[in-house]
């Protein structure tokens, strides 16, 4: 089992908003390719919306609540993000903390 420094934190926040976390050993298990796979979805949408976000910024004829939604899809996909990120530098530091004791 990992020690708590090691939880990692998954791509999805439970029912109440609060960060989700992982405790295994096991990077191949079942719930780690999950958050695997999902954290790569979210990765993938958020490079096609900032795509997006390009073209209607580009388009002199957007409409403001188009601009709304799109800052609103981008606020979302920031988030995601971001905590793909905190997860993945979570588990990167952790690794290399590791390699040093070796």
């Amino acid at each position: 089992m990992t020690t708590s420094h090691e939880l990692r934190l998954l791509p999805w926040t439970g029912p109440d908003g609060k960060p989700c976390f992982l405790s295994t050993d096991d990077s191949d298990g079942y719930l780690s390719r999950l958050a695997d796979n999902i954290e790569s979805a979210q990765l993938g949408m958020a490079t096609e919306l900032l795509d997006q976000a390009l073209d209607m910024l580009a388009d002199t004829d957007t409409e403001p609540d188009d601009l709304r939604l799109l800052a609103k899809d981008l606020t979302g996909a920031l988030r995601d993000t971001l905590r793909v990120a905190t997860s993945r530098d979570h588990r990167l530091s952790s690794r290399s903390t590791d390699h040093r004791f070796r």
